[in-house]
């Protein structure tokens, strides 16, 4: 994609689907500051529907690849990646008449940029490196409208289920997420479970387990725009700590989110999110393991049921 003519900002965040919600507030603060500017983020091409509800265009790469010519000599280049010497280098070589990042001794360009802090809530990282550059960010400014058009008939107000994550790590097991879909049937409610291609067969599993219908499964049907939009219109959502959780957050949906080896001050709502229910053992772990986190398989099922009664719905 030609960035075209004109100032423009260029942010790097070329991760996952959370990791870009997370940036939300850190993207709006950018926009605020440069309001006739190019909004350009750099990330991969799936993602591209929750950059414009960011009100930014995507620019598609992939993690830690370089960024293509046309990113060239932009006017301002924001490392929102992270602070290693890679993401570092990405950014410098765009020759950017402005460059925000985190300070890194590999990179000697960034001498006495902000300094890293170590687990700092990843929406309150990025929005301090914008503030200590002198840019206002305010991390509470995660909201993000849905997307146009509406969800799935089945999905709209439902419980939506979303037992996939990216590692088994942070996946909790099916038998569990379909006793709470068997739950929420008995307490009068819809359920529907999403997924990716790749979870599709998770998601029969959990539906098969709970005795839902065949059209209760919506994973594997839509793309990123689509699941947004079953996100945005679901009654609540309970999912593990994954991009859907980050969804439900900025959608303003209540969630019930579980935690396994990661902190949820670090990945989870922020303090003070009331619609949001966290649930972790209080341990941590390899996120990217091969097997369910040890403190994860602790949150049991009457737990979250318990917790389910105390969420509100949309």
């Amino acid at each position: 994609m030609a960035l075209g003519r004109g100032p423009t900002v260029l942010a790097l965040r070329a991760l996952g689907l959370g990791d870009l919600v997370t940036a939300v507030p850190a993207l709006r603060a950018l926009s605020r500051a440069y309001p006739t500017h190019r909004l350009v983020v750099a990330a991969p091409q799936p993602l591209a529907p929750i950059a414009r509800l960011a009100g930014w265009r995507l620019e598609p790469v992939g993690e830690l690849e370089p960024l293509p010519d046309s990113c060239r000599r932009v006017d301002v280049a924001v490392n929102l990646h992270g602070r290693g010497p890679q993401s570092h280098r990405l950014v410098r070589d765009l020759d950017a008449g402005r460059v925000v990042w985190f300070e890194n001794d590999q990179v000697p360009e960034s001498s006495g940029s902000p300094a890293w802090a170590p687990h700092e809530h990843e929406v309150r990282r990025w929005c301090r490196l914008l503030c200590e550059e002198g840019i206002p960010a305010t991390p509470s400014d995660l909201c993000l409208d849905p997307p146009p058009g509406a969800p799935p008939r089945q999905s709209a107000g439902a419980t939506l289920i979303h037992p996939g994550a990216a590692s088994a790590a942070r996946r909790w097991p099916a038998d569990h997420f379909a006793a709470v879909a068997r739950s929420e049937v008995a307490a009068g409610r819809r359920v529907v479970i999403t997924g990716s291609r790749d979870e599709v067969p998770l998601a029969l599993r959990v539906a098969d387990r709970a005795g839902l219908p065949a059209e209760a499964v919506l994973a594997g049907l839509t793309d990123l725009e689509g699941l947004a939009r079953i996100v945005a219109g679901a009654g609540r959502v309970v999912c593990g700590d994954t991009g859907i959780a980050h969804l439900a957050t900025a959608f303003g949906i209540p969630s019930l989110l579980l935690f396994g080896p990661t902190s949820p001050a670090e990945w989870g709502p922020l303090a003070g999110a009331p619609k949001h229910r966290v649930l972790w053992a209080g341990t941590t772990g390899d996120p990217h393991a091969d097997e369910p986190d040890p403190g994860l398989l602790r949150i049991g099922v009457g737990r979250v049921l318990d917790e389910m009664q105390q969420l509100g719905a949309a």
